[in-house]
Parts: C-alpha cells; structure tokens; sequence
C-alpha cells in the first residue's frame, strides 16, 4: 500500500501552492534579516506587498514551468528552473517598485531594493533546498518501505562516482549504496557523496556481516586482467555476488545505463588482456572473393562465418556434415538478412564430393575449421580421428593446390604440440602436411594454433555449467591441471588475421597470456552461478583421461618464435623438415588407416611425430616398444 503510494506523482498545483508559501515566508524573513531580527518596520504595507509578490509568484512560476518537475526526480535542471524563476520574480517586483516611485501609483508603497535582493537569495536556497529535502524524505521512505539490496561500490574514481550516480538514480534498482572500496590507500577513510571509503584489505568476513553487505559492483575502468582475478577470488570466498561495469566504449551512447551492469562472467576472468583486432587490410583482402568454411556448424566455424559475413564477400560457403548446427547458422544469418551465402552438408573426407563443390564455386580463400577434437573419444576411435583430422585435411590441402585457391588457413590446436594423445597427434600430423604442401602451387599454406576456447563444444565451460544446473559434483580430472583460453571471438579474429599473413608455410601462435588452474575455473564458476562452494556445489578428482596432460604448451621443443606486426601474434618456428618424405609418410598413414589396425594406425603416427608420447592410455606399450628398438 504504501509503496503504490510512493509510486504516484505529486500534482503540480500542489507543488506550485508550496513554492508560492515559500516565497511567502521568505519575503517575511527577508524584512527580518533586513533590519537584523527586531520588529522596526511597518508590517501593515504586508497588505499591499504581499498580495504583489504573490502575484509575481505565480506569474513567474507558470511562465517558467518550474513546479511541473517530478520532486522525487528533481535534477540541476529543476534546480536552474527555480533559480531563472527567482530570478523573473526579482525583476518584476523591481520594476514595479521602481514605476511606482516614478508615478506614484500607489501613495505611501515601497519595497527598499535590499529587501527584494535579500528575497531572491533567499527565494534560491530555500525552494532548491526544499525539492532536495522532498527526494531524500522520498528516497528514505522508499527505502524503508522495501527491502532494498546492500552494496558496494569497487572503485573510488570517476566510473565508482558514475555507477553510485546511475544506481542511486534508477529507482528500479533497489539498491542501497553502502560505501566505496578502493586500493588506494590514500582515499581510505575518506567520503565520496558522505559515504566513507574503505582499503580494500578492510574487506573481510567480519566487515561483510557488521554491514550486511549482498553484493560488489567493480567500476575500475583500466583494471589488469589479474588484479580482477584476484578481487572476485577474494570476493567470492566471502559468498558475495559480484557485478562489474562493462567498458566506456560499449556503454549506450556514451551512458552507462543499470541494465548495462552485468554479473561478472567467467570470459571477464581469463587473467589476461583481450586480444584486440581491428585490421583494414581485412575488408581489402576479403573484397569481392569466394571464402569456403569447413566445419561451419561448430563453434569456431560458425564464428569465423559470422565474422567473415561483415566484409564484401563475392560469394560464402558454408560447409559441415553436422545437418542440425548447420541449419542453425544458416537461420542465424538469414535472419541477419545476408545474401550471397550458400550453405552445404558435405564432408571433407569425401573427396569427390569436395572437388565437385570446388569446381563449382572456384574459392578464393578457405579456413578449414572441420575436425574431431574430444581428446578421450579420439583416443579410442584412431582411425575416425587419422580419417577426418588427417585425410580430411589432405583432400582440401590437395584440391586447393589443383584449384588455384589463393590463402588455405588451418584452424589448429595446442594438444598439437608435443602431443600426448591421438587427436593431438594428428592436428600435429595436418600442421606438417599443410606446411609440406607450401609452394606446390599458388597456394599459400598457414595454420593458426591456440588452446582451449570458452564456450565452444569442446570446452570445459558447457560441461561444467551442465554439472552447476544438475546440483553437481563438478568433475576435474586433476587439481593441478591448467589449460590456456580464450573466448570465440578472439579465436576467430586471430584466423582471420592470419589469413592475410605472412607468405605461407608457416604457423601462427596466439601470446595467450597465463595459463588457467581447471580447479579454480570451476570454483570461479560455481560463485558466478550464486552458489558456495563446497556447500552448494562440490569438486570432484576423477583422475587423468586416457591421452590427457597436465599442462599444455604452446610451441614444441625446439620451437621458437619470431615477432608479427601485432605484439600478441608470433609465428612458430618449426623444425626443418624434409617435405617430401613427409608427405609421402603421410599418405601411408592415411592408407594403412583403412586396414582398422589401431595399434599399426597409431605406431606409425608415432613415427611421423617422434614427440608424439603417450599419456595415461593402452598405446604407450608402443612407446616402450620404440624405446627398446
């Protein structure tokens, strides 16, 4: 009831009858501070005189509009309304007093015009003082009549001033506005808006439960990537909810708006800075050609064909054997109301199918995203993962030679280097076929390799928030495993850049920053989802899979890397091969692959990449078996 209440707005006559009081009173008071508090003056003119301001009152009041503003909204725009308003009052009632001592209209009448200055003053203070008065008493009410969440505002500079403003304004917020937390100690105890500023090392069990603290909002627009890490990890074992403010650039026309502040999300915790690519060479290059995507239904193939769909294309095929994600990208970019695309289910192991579609469309650029990526599947399934990941690889490597494509770009993987599985072993085995395949033609030939991708199907992220909905345990194979990430976009942006890198045969590698512990990933995640850990939702160590590492690396041993014109781009420099027995080892590969020999398939991928040492899986007899010949 109360709250409907609050809810309406004031009238405006109502408003208006008020401020007219004021000024009423004011011009009393006025008299009084003229002649220092003592009733030396003749209060029978207030006959006359008060009838005039009054008069004046309204005349200035309605001219202006000042009292048609909402009073619990009131803003330094109603405040310079009243104050132009005062200002109009003051100049009437001069004129007047000044006429009548002309003419003498009205004998034995005057105002002395210190009393009218003293009025106006007075006339700003009070009726500007009184609509703030009026949203405070508001506020108070509002604010008693709901039970309000109690915050924190991370970050005492202009973007904290910013959010405070935008929370303490939006009454749909329900929100109350405690204090400011800030590492900056020279701000600590301190007031910002009258409240107090606390060091960021005050922030503890203790100071949460004494101030009944519900959430942190983080405004620090220039944060480091792991300061932020370790702030929400610091947060989170205080069971707070955590939001943050998006960047200045993404705000809405320049404003930020409440909707805009979001719960931290788990992309914002890579502990690094976001790869940023703006190159527009890109548009240029892109211009008026035929680009042809494989595995455009996944994660990174459906990303780098809505990436690539923002150039002038001459023509876009999309192609996957996955006919439900593929039919989903496609509704995407019809939607987008995009034109000259053409989606096809097709798989790159089939070569005569692939060549008929080559033929066709004659592309200009191909970034080959197909392929098998579930380590512990691969791991059991050889030959699917020699037969895609390889003999997919080889068919469009070949067709692109006999085509004249101009750019082939690889969509590789940091389960390549050094490999310690099947499915790494063979993105390894598709890096050096690609790279043996440079200068046949005029094909250039470059693979993009990064590690894992957040939110795509292979990631940890889809499996863990599946285990947060279902009341868990979350599953980590081991507590000190650690992997490198990045989000699609980036990815993405990083293939499409290497496309108009360098002059082929060489391997491109994103600087991904530190890597990430699994471990702390998903208690990151269990505190995103609001929940404690372990209370809420538990960890669980199931032990390594088959094929699986600890830690992942970026370059093989012997690898080295040499700057690109982007300081987070570097090309790998692999070891001297001899091209030729690399391909042919290669095509024996493929071929004894059908003879569904597991053991021969993988014994002579072995061969092929001598680094390739198994991990936790039946295949490392093989290993000893090498070791021992």
């Amino acid at each position: 009831m109360i709250d409907r209440f609050l809810k309406r707005n004031v009238p405006s006559w109502i408003v208006l009858v008020i401020d007219c009081y004021i000024v009423i009173n004011t011009f009393i008071l006025a008299y009084f501070i003229r002649f220092n508090f003592e009733m030396t003056f003749d209060t029978s003119k207030f006959r006359y005189q008060l009838p005039l301001v009054l008069a004046a009152a309204l005349i200035s009041f309605i001219a202006i509009g000042s009292y048609k503003g909402i009073i619990r909204h009131t803003s330094f725009r109603d405040a310079a309304n009243v104050t132009l308003a005062s200002f109009v009052m003051l100049l009437l009632l001069c004129g007047f007093v000044l006429l009548n001592r002309i003419f003498g209209v009205l004998l034995n009448f005057t105002i002395p015009l210190s009393i009218l200055v003293i009025h106006f003053l007075l006339n700003m203070l009070f009726l500007v003082t009184s609509r703030n008065l009026f949203k405070e008493i508001y506020n108070l009410l509002t604010s008693t009549a709901k039970h309000y969440k109690r915050i924190m505002i991370y970050g005492a500079g202009e973007a904290g001033l910013l959010a405070y403003s935008v929370l303490k304004n939006d009454k749909d917020s329900h929100v109350q506005i405690v204090g400011f937390i800030d590492d900056d100690l020279s701000k600590s105890k301190k007031y910002i808006q009258g409240l107090k500023i606390f060091h960021s090392n005050k922030i503890n069990s203790k100071f949460i439960k004494k101030h009944r603290i519900d959430e942190v909002v983080l405004a620090i627009q220039k944060i480091k990537p792991i300061r932020l890490l370790e702030i929400s990890n610091a947060l989170g074992n205080l069971n707070i909810n955590v939001k943050i403010i998006p960047p200045a650039k993404n705000w809405i026309d320049g404003d930020l708006k409440v909707k805009q502040i979001k719960n931290l999300k788990i992309e914002d915790l890579l502990g690094r800075e976001s790869i940023v690519l703006d190159n527009p060479i890109l548009k240029k290059e892109f211009n008026d050609k035929v680009i042809l995507i494989t595995g455009a239904a996944g994660s990174i193939g459906s990303e780098i064909s809505k990436q690539v769909a923002n150039y002038n294309y001459k023509h876009l095929i999309l192609i996957d054997q996955a006919e439900s994600d593929l039919y989903d990208i496609q509704q995407f970019l019809l939607y987008k109301k995009l034109e000259r695309i053409t989606v096809i289910v097709a798989d790159v192991r089939n070569k005569n199918r692939m060549e008929a579609i080559f033929n066709k469309y004659k592309p200009n650029y191909i970034f080959h995203a197909a392929a098998y990526k579930h380590v512990p599947l691969m791991e059991k399934s050889p030959f699917e993962a020699v037969y895609v990941n390889v003999g997919g690889t080889k068919n469009m490597a070949d067709l692109a030679i006999k085509y004249d494509v101009e750019k082939f770009v690889m969509i590789s993987t940091d389960k390549a280097v050094n490999p310690t599985n099947v499915m790494g072993a063979t993105k390894r085995i598709a890096e050096m076929y690609i790279n043996s395949q440079n200068g046949k033609g005029i094909t250039k030939f470059v693979t993009t390799r990064f590690g894992n991708v957040l939110g795509s199907n292979g990631s940890v992220i889809p499996l863990f928030k599946a285990q947060i909905e279902q009341g868990g345990p979350i599953t980590v194979t081991h507590k000190d495993i650690t992997r490198y990430f990045m989000t699609i976009p980036e990815a993405c942006s990083l293939v499409l850049e290497a496309g108009i890198m360098g002059e082929g045969g060489v391997i491109f590698v994103f600087d991904m920053g530190e890597s990430i512990k699994i471990y702390d990933l998903a208690q990151n995640m269990i505190r995103l989802s609001g929940l404690k850990f372990p209370e809420d939702i538990d960890i669980k160590i199931t032990g390594l899979r088959p094929g699986e590492k600890i830690y992942e690396e970026l370059l093989a041993d012997g690898e080295l890397t040499a700057k690109t014109y982007h300081d987070k781009i570097m090309i790998a420099k692999t070891k001297p091969m001899n091209k030729a027995i690399v391909a042919k080892s290669i095509e024996e590969l493929c071929a004894l692959n059908f003879e569904m020999n597991y053991e021969a398939t993988v014994k002579k991928m072995k061969e092929i990449v001598p680094e390739f040492i198994s991990n936790n899986s039946t295949y490392e007899k093989l290993d000893f078996i090498e070791s021992n010949t």
